[in-house]
């Protein structure tokens, strides 16, 4: 019986030294409870956490001390994870907008070199994502929450060729192919 605690502790502590995740505190607020005697003072923190190689997730976490509302918002992160496919592991394969609620952002491909451009929660989830170059704007809300949800929304919404070719019944050549007519007016 001993001897099957000590592997399980053996293999949590193996988990524990290869950090498979970065993560990001987004924001920390500082709420309030109104009580008999007075406030009682709470901290709420959003984390977003990724592998930096496509996958990505972000979590809240609530607590009377800011280091426990930080570890309950990651590992919240860590279960919510969603998997984006790259192009060429560095940028979008396409033009997306994500919405939720009044946060409405518009993510765009970006040539090698551009670096990421976007502002605050929204460059927290690409630079956890892997993304090296995109151009982003957020358009609605400036809630952390909701810019963050509106990122992940667009986000789910990316297609490679690969799985629109698989949808479509073809091959990922005849999707990426340009059709005979531009090919003419070009030459």
């Amino acid at each position: 019986m001993a001897e099957r605690e000590q592997r399980r502790g053996r293999r949590r502590e193996e988990r524990e030294e290869t950090p498979e995740f970065a993560d990001r505190l987004v924001a920390i607020n500082r709420v309030s409870k109104t009580v008999k005697g007075g406030k009682r003072f709470g901290f709420a923190a959003l984390v977003v956490v990724g592998d930096q190689r496509g996958r990505v997730g972000f979590g809240k976490g609530k607590a009377k001390e800011v280091p426990e509302a930080i570890r309950k918002a990651t590992e919240q992160a860590k279960r919510n994870l969603i998997r984006v496919p790259l192009r060429e592991g560095r940028t979008l394969h396409h033009d997306i907008q994500g919405r939720h609620g009044a946060g409405n952002v518009v993510m765009r491909t970006a040539p090698e070199g551009t670096g990421i451009i976007a502002g605050g929660p929204m460059r927290a989830v690409f630079e956890m994502l892997g993304i090296k170059d995109v151009v982003a704007k957020s358009l609605g809300s400036q809630n952390p929450y909701n810019m963050i949800r509106a990122t992940l929304d667009g986000l789910r919404q990316e297609s490679s060729p690969r799985q629109v070719a698989a949808r479509r019944g073809k091959k990922v050549a005849d999707i990426l192919r340009k059709p005979e007519a531009e090919v003419a007016a070009d030459a």
